[in-house]
């Protein structure tokens, strides 16, 4: 299995090569201003991916997959095409980028990697910066093949708690107890019934690159979840929830991640909620 992330080094030595585009996939659950970061400072070459506009618009829900032909009209405005590499990255060193990885390979780029530890690694070894607001990049046609099987609903979320099955929670401790309020407004604390919690930040190192192998495994079978069954991941609102998604990829398990996540889950409509660990 190829891994689905790059060092920083590895990236720096294939600066320029025709066929590489790099994405700046920044976001904050706080409202942070990323494309501020992204002028400020970025690796060459880079075009930034806003999360929030390349999402359903008509979704009540944040930042909910677009339809495949919405979603390849924004990528190819970007400048992205489906037969290009890709790496993508953000400034916090792994968190909404691997939404984006996930974004792009389940709507058909055949070859998309995150950067191992974001900026922070690309800065860390003193790398090159870009500044400044870039030239818009050349439009490129990306043809989407969309891969629904990799997607989960709350019919579907459901139906798995119902059969046994395992929905793992990338939410921290505090939020999945119900101990915690939740960001969004009239969103209901706690968990799913019968849900796991891995908090994704179990996934990384103190850099923020994702820990290997025996490290990574032991991430999930600590939390009790077996990457040999099938898993479906969620946190607040399917963004934090790629991070599992990339980590079981890495250790070669396929999963399904569910779109809506709490903010569908949790709200006054939903499914039910329960507190407590």
């Amino acid at each position: 299995m190829t891994s689905a992330l790059i060092s920083a080094a590895d990236l720096a030595d294939r600066l320029g090569e025709p066929d590489l585009r790099i994405v700046d996939a920044s976001w904050h659950l706080d409202g942070h201003d990323a494309r501020a970061d992204f002028a400020d400072q970025r690796i060459p070459g880079a075009v930034f991916l806003d999360l929030d506009a390349v999402s359903d618009g008509d979704s009540p829900l944040p930042h909910t997959l677009p339809s495949p032909a919405a979603f390849a009209a924004s990528a190819g405005v970007l400048g992205l095409s489906d037969r290009d590499r890709i790496v993508v990255y953000d400034t916090a060193g792994l968190f909404s980028a691997a939404r984006v990885w996930w974004m792009l390979r389940i709507m058909g780029a055949r070859d998309v990697r995150v950067l191992d530890g974001g900026l922070p690694a690309w800065s860390a070894l003193g790398l090159p910066m870009e500044t400044g607001i870039p030239d818009r990049p050349a439009f490129e046609v990306f043809n989407p093949r969309f891969d629904g099987a990799a997607v989960a609903d709350l019919t579907q979320v459901s139906d798995a708690l119902e059969a046994g099955d395992q929905v793992v929670d990338a939410r921290g401790a505090a939020r999945f107890r119900g101990e915690a309020a939740e960001p969004r407004p009239g969103v209901r604390p706690g968990h799913m019934p019968g849900a796991v919690n891995l908090p994704y930040g179990s996934l990384l190192n103190p850099d923020g690159t994702m820990k290997r192998g025996e490290a990574l495994a032991a991430a999930f079978t600590d939390a009790g979840v077996d990457p040999d069954r099938p898993v479906i991941t969620t946190c607040g609102s399917g963004v934090t929830a790629a991070i599992l998604t990339l980590g079981l990829h890495e250790l070669g398990r396929p999963s399904r991640l569910y779109d809506g996540s709490w903010a569908e889950w949790g709200a006054p409509q939903g499914g039910p909620v329960v507190t407590g660990a």
